[in-house]
Parts: C-alpha cells; structure tokens; sequence
C-alpha cells in the first residue's frame, strides 16, 4: 500500500471512532426518549431522527454545509468567536458520518430499550430508586447488547459514508480522503485498478470484522445479564 492508502485508511477510521463517538450519548439519550416517554409530536420527531436512512446523502452534506461552512449560522460564529474552521476538514468528515448513522445508532438502542422488562423497572422504583438510577442500572444494562449493535451498525455505516462526507468535508489527500473518496478517485484515475481493488478489499474486511466482533459481544453480554443460552 501506499502512503496515499495507508492515510485513507487512518482517516477513514478516525472519523468513524469520532463520529461514533460523537453520536454516542445523544444516540443513547433520543432512543431512551422515543422508547419510553409519551409526549405530542412524537412521530414528528421520530420521524425527523429517521430523516437521514431515506435522504440523498449529498442533501445531508449540503445542509451541513449551509449550517457549520464558515458563512453558514453556525460555522460562521465558531469562526467569529474561536477562529473554528468545520467544514472541508476532517471534522467535517467525522459530523457528518455522525449525522448518517445516528438512525441506526438509535433505532437498534430504542428497541432493545423496549424489549425491557417495564415489572424489573417498576421494582426498582418501588425500591426507592429514582429515574436516573432506574435506567443507569436496569434499563441501560439489560438493553446493552442492542446498544451494541447500534454502535456497530453506526461505525461501519460512518466507515462507508461518500455522499455527505464529500460534499461537506471534500475530497483532500491527507486532509478529508476517507476510503470511499479514495476508491473513487482511483476509479477516475488511469491506472487506479489496483489502489482502488485494495481499498475496496480492506473496507470490505474492516466492515465484516465489526460486524462478526458486535454479533459475538452482543451474545456474550446477553449471556452475562441472562438473556440468552
């Protein structure tokens, strides 16, 4: 590989440990909400955390760019204020393979969430336990392994966002070149055949190997708090 690939590659998994990140406690925090609570508008919002599985890629990175670019409402008060530069920089990259892969993040987390025992949760409360308590060591350990996947699922979809990463992060060797503009870029250059067979080899392997890694940790934690044989 070369050193063209290898910084494709560092980045492209940067960003996805960064995006998951990112998306990791409001992921938690919305599929508790929507898994839990009872309150008007809610298919509105619901229907507005989904938004991002069934819209073009390219309107997400638009959007973002309109919103954190340096004369956008946000991005342009970040560099005001603190000299903050999002968009066309790895960052950039990391928000929005968040932004794509927060629905799966909480959709896997809001249904293990409803899948809880409501009698386990009632007990505790009755118990003296207050609500934070209550989802911190009942709701969010039995509903673990749903989390899990979530976060798998999330990672491996930030490992293989191109739309909205290139169209608000750019395509910049060293810079915002993630696997997926790296493979299409080989693709439109002659001679790319190979660079770009090896990228596609490589994500292919990374994805499968989260995928295998999410399934085995979600049987394990489901054997550890007896929810599976």
């Amino acid at each position: 590989m070369t050193s063209a690939e290898w910084s494709a590659l560092s980045l492209s998994l940067q960003t996805a440990l960064w995006s998951m990140l990112i998306m990791l406690l409001p992921g938690i925090a919305c599929a508790a909400l929507l898994a839990r609570k009872q309150f008007p508008g809610k298919a509105l919002v619901d229907a507005m955390v989904h938004l991002p599985l069934v819209l073009p890629p390219v309107v997400v990175g638009y959007v973002l760019l309109l919103s954190l670019g340096r004369h956008g409402w946000l991005g342009g008060f970040l560099y005001r204020a603190w000299g903050i530069e999002v968009a066309f920089t790895w960052k950039a990259a990391a928000i929005a393979s968040a932004v794509m892969g927060f629905p799966l993040l909480v959709r896997a987390a809001r249904l293990a969430m409803e899948l809880v025992d409501h009698r386990l949760e009632q007990a505790a409360r009755t118990l003296g336990a207050g609500p934070w308590r209550v989802f911190l060591t009942i709701t969010l350990p039995l509903a673990l392994p749903g989390v899990l996947t979530g976060m798998v699922l999330a990672f491996a979809r930030s490992l293989g966002e191109f739309g909205a990463t290139i169209t608000f992060a750019g395509n910049i060797e060293g810079m915002t070149r993630t696997l997926p503009s790296a493979i299409y870029t080989y693709t439109q250059t002659p001679g790319g055949d190979g660079p770009a067979l090896r990228l596609v080899g490589i994500s292919i392997g990374i994805s499968f190997a989260a995928l295998v890694a999410s399934e085995l940790s979600a049987r394990w934690l489901a054997r550890r708090i007896g929810l599976g044989s």
